[in-house]
């Protein structure tokens, strides 16, 4: 048997574009002789359709297309991904399920068993989970179809008090009672860093402990804050990667059966250890996809001569092309000459458009006509928040009047201890930072500086600083970035307390000052821009903590 993975960029909710590229890899495994094509989860409508589920005529939209589609299915086979209408009288009105068409129609529908609702994931506030299990015999070779989290039986729910088994139902071991022959997948997994090898291992246990191969097939591209890397996998029963596709683009790969069965493993996916390369990746196809899928074109940013904008810009360039990419440089009377210096080779080195427009005046304007209210009042940080308002006013004028997107260069760091400007620097439309720290961003900056100096090292080498003060530097205001990323890390993706935090090395007070922090910032991260997701646990509606709480 020939098996096709067809690992595709979808786009939420556009059913046409999607059955039409599910079709095209149809025609095209049918060039190939191909026996079998598999595409990912919710390949008909995108994933994921979240709201869009709730209208019936979405559903029934998608049923037709795969009705359409499994009417080409003539002399081939295929599994799509789809929302279906659950028939029973109780129970949730959907199913997040896969059909699989052959003979020129649908021959017969395989629902999702454990329907995840932690972190981004929310899909029993849509579906039912499935409670009948089949397989699917084909051209002599019994296929047992998984969805996505069907085959992470195994992991574990963990924080600091609880490590325990997610699931108390496993659906292979449900199906493997029906002798099949082979496991095939669809998934739609997002991306985080950590998870790289987690993800893998998940496939490579599911394959040795039922001694079969695997097919899994993944979505790839951005919707929204979620960035699906793709790197669809078949794995031997003996658990060896027999080969791993493409990650952030779309891929189509043919195999034989037999082959995957008796042939050693291709050795096709060592161990990921630039970890500074997947994410560069991942956020440059996030930033791609967020315009091409709504139709954007041109990126505007502000760059202050800093880190994080230098490094927003690199991403923007490579993701959209040097010439869709606006800068603006807007200094004070707080601005240092290096910032102007840096901004200027930065731009001239990627060939972006760089426009200087000063805020003194402007600066100077707002101060005067606040005197009668703030009387003899020293400045502080409200005339320190002014200039970044001021320069968020700007930015989202130009990109008004020229149609830019604006993007938000704040990093993980900030945002989460709250250093950062409502309604200034946390303006934009996607945060392209918001799950890097800033330890990270540097980590990034090197990695772009790999073989030239693309980031002058002016930028890189010198202390961080807003420059809303004479002479302000971060370290001010906040810990030393390499003391306070790993006290957020294990308080945000790790769910530490303080006491445990303490007692892995770090000041008592110094780590409840922290804790503070994140914890009465909550409003700044609610009303700021979605955050392409690069962590298992990302500020955004994967982290829905109480605006009004005390604990």
């Amino acid at each position: 048997m020939k098996i096709v993975l067809a690992q595709i960029n979808l786009h939420v909710g556009n059913i046409e574009e999607n059955t039409t590229k599910i079709v095209f890899g149809i025609k095209q495994a049918q060039q190939f002789n191909a026996d079998l094509i598999i595409f990912p989860e919710l390949s008909i409508c995108g994933y994921p359709p979240l709201d869009m589920l709730d209208y019936r005529e979405f559903t029934m939209r998608c049923h037709a297309a795969v009705e359409k589609i499994a009417r080409i299915c003539t002399d081939i086979a295929a599994i799509i991904g789809s929302p279906s209408l659950n028939p029973a009288k109780d129970g949730k009105s959907l199913h997040n399920s896969a059909f699989f068409c052959a003979g020129g129609k649908i021959q017969s529908i395989h629902h999702k068993t454990l329907l995840p609702d932690y972190d981004v994931f929310d899909e029993y506030r849509y579906f039912e989970p499935n409670r009948e299990f089949n397989v699917v015999e084909y051209k002599g070779t019994r296929i047992a179809i998984t969805i996505c989290e069907d085959l992470w039986t195994e992991q574990n729910f963990h924080n600091s008090f609880i490590n325990k088994r997610l699931y108390t139902i496993s659906p292979m071991d449900q199906l493997i009672s029906q002798d099949p022959g082979i496991i095939v997948n669809i998934s739609a997994s997002p991306f985080a860093w950590q998870k790289v090898q987690t993800k893998k291992d998940v496939f490579i246990e599911a394959a040795k402990k039922h001694s079969l191969p695997v097919f899994m097939v993944n979505q790839v591209g951005a919707n929204t804050d979620l960035i699906f890397e793709g790197g669809s996998l078949v794995v031997n029963p003996k658990g060896e990667i027999y080969d791993r596709i493409s990650r952030f683009e779309e891929d189509f790969q043919i195999y034989d059966l037999d082959e995957v069965l008796t042939a050693p493993a291709h050795g096709a996916d060592p161990a990921v250890s630039d970890r500074q390369k997947i994410i560069f990746n991942a956020l440059v196809l996030g930033i791609r996809d967020f315009f091409v899928k709504n139709g954007f074109e041109q990126a505007l940013i502000g760059l202050s001569g800093g880190i994080d904008s230098a490094v927003t810009a690199v991403l923007a360039a490579e993701a959209l092309g040097h010439e869709n990419v606006k800068c603006v440089f807007m200094p004070s009377e707080y601005t240092m000459e290096v910032s102007r210096e840096g901004a200027g080779k930065l731009a001239e080195t990627i060939n972006v458009s760089l426009t200087e427009t000063a805020i003194d005046s402007l600066f100077d304007s707002f101060k005067e006509t606040l005197r009668p209210l703030f009387k003899d009042l020293s400045e502080n940080t409200a005339e320190e928040n002014i200039q970044a308002r001021i320069r968020g006013t700007l930015l989202m004028a130009i990109a008004n009047k020229f149609g830019y997107i604006l993007l938000n260069t704040s990093n993980k760091s900030e945002s989460a201890v709250g250093y950062s400007t409502l309604y200034g620097d946390t303006s934009g439309a996607l945060a392209v930072l918001g799950d890097v720290y800033k330890t990270q961003v540097y980590e990034l900056a090197r990695y772009i500086n790999r073989t030239e100096e693309i980031i002058p090292a002016s930028i890189i080498d010198r202390a961080p600083s807003a420059e809303l003060r004479e002479g302000q530097e971060d370290a001010d205001s906040l810990p030393e970035y390499d003391i306070l990323d790993p006290i957020l890390f294990r308080y945000i993706e790790e769910h530490k307390d303080a006491a445990v935090i303490a007692g892995e090395g770090f000041e008592t007070g110094l780590v409840k000052k922290v804790i503070s922090l994140v914890d009465t910032s909550e409003f700044k991260r609610y009303q700021s821009p979605p955050v392409l997701r690069i962590s298992p646990k990302a500020f955004g509606h994967g982290r829905r903590m109480p605006l009004v709480a005390k604990y």
